[in-house]
């Protein structure tokens, strides 16, 4: 905020009622200019305290009134100052309750708004705001959504039909146990509060736990993570809280704003092409803008260089307050700041750690490039093959193929990635690929510029009924160091459908797609490019016990045979987008 001071001095006003359609009372503060007359508003909607939210915590509220806006901060329903019943995402778009609708048009008619609305706030603050877009608010004019989902079962609970258990473990934990007094019967709040911030401060142990549902410190206080367990597939539980499917809805103009290493990326990604290609308009999709950067989760991104073990240079950092305050001043003031001209894609370049701008995502100029698993060992990896990576197709016959064996009861730990656990981000993944799978590239003798979507394509059999496939890519660099670049997952189960699994047939081989989202990486001359491959990733994806039933239900499984097939008839590869 520095250099950024406003004109205007600040009154605060503390826990204002805003009535829902229902009758119930939620609560926020309120920051507005001193001075006489009426202003745009800027709302963020959160269940993380409004007195500790990502942006009151960034003292988001001082900075915009003293800019001339309102800014309202509210806790959403059922959490902390706020009544009713808190059920993640269900209250916040398009169902019985609209409370995102309901606040946007109780601040347009209060007697210091200009009835111009805007939207602000990540993570479960961008869920509320990307929730809301379904219910048309008359008076919401723009949107900036910092790493949020667009599916709540692909890009928050699950990912490609794997639970995201660290994340989900440690976040239910966390704010249940901050709910306490709301949950517990009035005689046991105190028993209660401390048990589960017990619970909270030990959720590594509770990550360990099987089974995974019923997850004993909350089971008694509310229902909702045992629903999400209790629906593994893609279904109608999941549909009802689905953005993508009101992106054609959408009437305002949106800035999504993500980051590579962020466990939502692929929902930042998804919400702009889907507005950009579906919104209700043409002012709406032509206002669309998608801006990517090199960092993990956080607050506040565009002020930092550094994610995971890499400094990302002094152009990483955009000015989180500078960069929003562009955005609405055109927007919800009318200044002609270039705004709406600019280039609708901006995206860092890795590796270069420059800022490039697009027209489009993907990037129309990209060829998609196959990179194959091959034969011969690239002397580079202590791995269990260490083998080879290449752009020449497979010309053997008969069946090649690497294997290893996957156990649940001894899965390889996470490390790295985008993901919000401890050591997220880009990390040296050498002492992580002893026991996988690797292919690795010849020295490159030119840069290879990877800006994209990325897939990996396996041909590859199990000895179980179900088993995960997990491939990363990673940067090389002259002194061995294995960075990490991006990742994903498939659960073998789901390579048809998320709605309907199949069970695979034993040592059959199939073809599997696993989705690595998308990155912009220049891999440097001089540098190689990895894959790597393996069947677990815990305790930030949850263990795939292997029987192809619910795994939040089991307590054990089965050890797997797993072959990753390199021949001419199943050239197992990765899809890079090349400029």
């Amino acid at each position: 905020m520095a250099g950024l001071e406003g004109d205007f001095s600040v009154i605060v006003e503390r826990n204002i009622e805003v009535p829902m359609r229902d009758g119930t009372i939620l609560r926020a503060d309120i920051w507005r200019p001193s001075s006489e007359g009426r202003f745009p508003v800027l709302i963020e909607r959160t269940p993380y305290d409004k007195t500790a939210s990502s942006e009151s915590s960034l003292k988001a509220g001082e900075f915009y009134a003293s800019h001339g806006y309102v800014t309202v901060i509210q806790d959403v329903r059922g959490r902390f100052a706020s009544n009713g019943e808190f059920y993640p995402f269900r209250d916040d778009g398009d169902g019985e309750h609209r409370d995102g609708f309901d606040t946007v048009e109780w601040a347009a008619e209060q007697a210091w708004s200009n009835g111009k609305i805007g939207t602000i706030g990540g993570s479960y603050s961008g869920a509320t705001q990307y929730r809301m877009l379904s219910t048309q608010p008359p008076h919401l004019v723009a949107q900036f959504v910092r790493q949020s989902a667009a599916d709540y079962y692909d890009e928050w609970v699950y990912r490609s039909g794997a639970f995201e258990h660290g994340f989900n473990v440690s976040w239910t934990l966390k704010h249940t146990a901050t709910n306490a007094r709301k949950l517990a019967p009035k005689d046991l709040e105190n028993e209660v509060e401390q048990r589960l911030n017990r619970a909270a401060d030990d959720y590594l142990e509770w990550l360990e736990h099987t089974p995974i549902s019923p997850l004993p410190p909350v089971a008694d206080l509310h229902g909702w993570f045992s629903d999400w367990m209790s629906h593994p597939n893609y279904d109608g539980y999941w549909e009802k809280l689905s953005n993508i499917r009101s992106h054609d809805r959408v009437d305002v103009p949106v800035h999504h704003f993500g980051s590579w290493y962020d466990c939502f990326l692929n929902g930042t990604l998804k919400s702009f092409t889907g507005m950009r290609a579906k919104a209700q308009t043409t002012a709406a999709r032509t206002g669309q803008r998608l801006t990517i950067g090199p960092w993990v989760h956080n607050p506040s991104p565009a002020d930092t260089r550094e994610a995971g073990e890499v400094d990302f240079g002094e152009d990483a950092i955009l000015g989180w307050f500078s960069t929003r305050l562009r955005w609405f001043d055109h927007w919800l003031k009318g200044i002609d700041n270039g705004v709406d001209t600019d280039k609708p894609v901006k995206l860092f370049a890795m590796g270069i750690n420059k800022w490039r701008e697009f027209g489009e995502w993907p990037p129309s100029a990209v060829n998609y490039t196959s990179f194959y698993l091959s034969a011969g060992s690239s002397g580079t990896a202590d791995s269990l093959n260490d083998g080879v990576l290449s752009v020449e197709k497979p010309d053997l016959f008969g069946e090649a193929f690497d294997e290893y064996e996957s156990d649940p009861e001894n899965p390889i730990r996470s490390f790295g990635g985008g993901h919000l656990g401890d050591n997220n981000g880009p990390r040296d993944q050498r002492e992580y690929e002893t026991n996988v799978l690797t292919y690795t590239t010849e020295i490159l003798e030119q840069p290879l510029d990877v800006t994209g979507p990325v897939k990996a394509v396996l041909h590859a059999s199990t000895s179980a009924i179900d088993t995960d496939w997990i491939v990363r890519i990673t940067d090389v660099h002259p002194d061995g160091t294995s960075m990490l670049v991006c990742d994903g997952i498939l659960r073998g189960r789901f390579l048809e459908s998320f709605e309907k699994p199949i069970s695979l047939i034993p040592h059959l081989t199939m073809k599997f797609e696993v989705d690595l989202w998308g990155t912009s990486h220049v891999f440097l001359k001089g540098h190689r490019l990895r894959v790597a491959i393996a069947s677990s990733s815990f305790p930030r994806w949850d263990r795939n016990w292997q029987t192809g039933r619910n795994n939040a239900l089991e307590t054990g499984g089965v050890i797997a045979r797993n072959r990753v097939f390199r021949d001419e008839v199943r050239p197992s590869h990765i899809v890079l987008p090349l400029l």
